[in-house]
């Protein structure tokens, strides 16, 4: 067995950083709302902030329970039928926002599809790490893409088409990280792209969201209301900012910035500085993630911290590119920013799990 090291110091800095950071911009970006609450506290602040609390907590006892505990076949079944209830059962809970991607559970909220992406992620290593030479065989093609086809299913039935994306997106980097063949690669890709886009097309919200992403000033003060908003905001930032607290889209212009938008808030108070700075963070994270992953003693380490930092990456761009218009509007969550507590909470165990590799080499 490997000598178990101190963990990589420098990634739990970060981590730390930018949940600090969230809870700041969670605080400025819902100002203005939390007023309506006529509360003495901010809310969303006070939600954030017992989420982070939580999150800590279940990272520091994933950071001191031995990773490969993870990999035992009964407990990967387990977590993985476990992820599936839950999106069976968030598809008979109440709407929220024409949705049904909570659970409510005495008073909290709970999103399985956060929880579906860690499990998969697991799921995944797992199976790489038992057959590492059949990548490219029916033995890990088929379980492997049954449970990410069946997850985004799932998912797409809430709906929650950004989620099914991150989930699909996960696959195809441990896929291809596992040794996966170009072919089965362009063969998804000429699969994937033109079912993702009938599935925009059908849909009619999904349609106005694509049509809107091409020409978003076609209608400002309808459907491109929330793309031409986002723009101003990270337009009007500048170089430096307006200044922490003096954005003024967050003021009823941009609908969601302390969720769907929060980059928005970031580049206009703080600039392209600021968020540039927050970039670097998640450059970092990349950096430290990979590396935990090739200082692994095992496959399933390796695959483990690759798949779950390269999750946290993922969505920090993807969130990204919808703010500045580079993508249709989607609700994929910035990492350690967004207001959720399902959200922060699974990207808290995530960073542990890294952070827990992080200590074999």
């Amino acid at each position: 067995m490997a000598k178990k090291l101190a963990f990589d110091k420098v990634l739990f800095a970060t981590v730390l950083v930018l949940v600090g950071f969230g809870l700041v911009m969670v605080y400025s970006a819902s100002a203005a709302i939390a007023r309506e609450s006529h509360s003495a506290w901010n809310p969303f602040l006070v939600k954030q902030t017992v989420a982070a609390a939580v999150g800590m907590a279940l990272m520091f006892a994933v950071m001191h329970v031995d990773y490969r505990r993870l990999r035992e076949p009964w407990l990967v079944y387990l977590l993985l039928l476990g992820a599936i209830g839950l999106l069976v059962a968030v598809l008979f809970a109440p709407q929220l926002n024409q949705t049904h991607r909570w659970l409510f559970l005495g008073g909290l909220s709970v999103q399985p599809s956060e929880i579906a992406k860690l499990v998969l992620v697991v799921f995944l290593a797992y199976q790489l790490e038992r057959k590492p030479e059949r990548v490219n065989q029916r033995e890990v093609l088929v379980p492997a893409l049954g449970a990410a086809g069946l997850m985004a299913l799932l998912v797409l039935l809430e709906p929650h088409m950004s989620a099914a994306l991150v989930l699909a997106g996960v696959t195809c980097l441990l896929l291809f990280l596992g040794g996966l063949s170009w072919r089965y690669i362009v063969l998804s890709l000429a699969i994937v792209v033109p079912l993702a886009t009938l599935a925009a097309w059908v849909s009619p919200y999904r349609r106005q969201r694509l049509l809107t992403f091409l020409d978003p000033e076609r209608d400002p003060l309808g459907s491109g209301f929330q793309a031409v908003q986002s723009l101003i905001a990270v337009g009007s930032g500048g170089v430096l900012g307006r200044g922490l607290g003096h954005g003024a889209q967050k003021l009823y212009f941009l609908p969601y910035p302390h969720t769907d938008f929060i980059f928005s808030i970031v580049g206009e108070e703080l600039g392209l500085v600021g968020s540039l700075a927050l970039l670097a963070l998640f450059a970092v994270l990349a950096w430290k993630g990979a590396q935990a992953g090739m200082r692994a003693p095992d496959a399933f380490g390796r695959y483990l911290a690759w798949g779950l930092s390269g999750l946290l990456v993922m969505q920090a761009l993807l969130h990204c590119s919808v703010a500045v218009s580079l993508l249709p509007s989607t609700g994929v969550p910035m990492p350690f920013l967004t207001y959720g507590g399902s959200a922060l909470v699974t990207a808290l165990v995530a960073s542990g799990l890294v952070l827990n590799v992080s200590q074999h080499g």
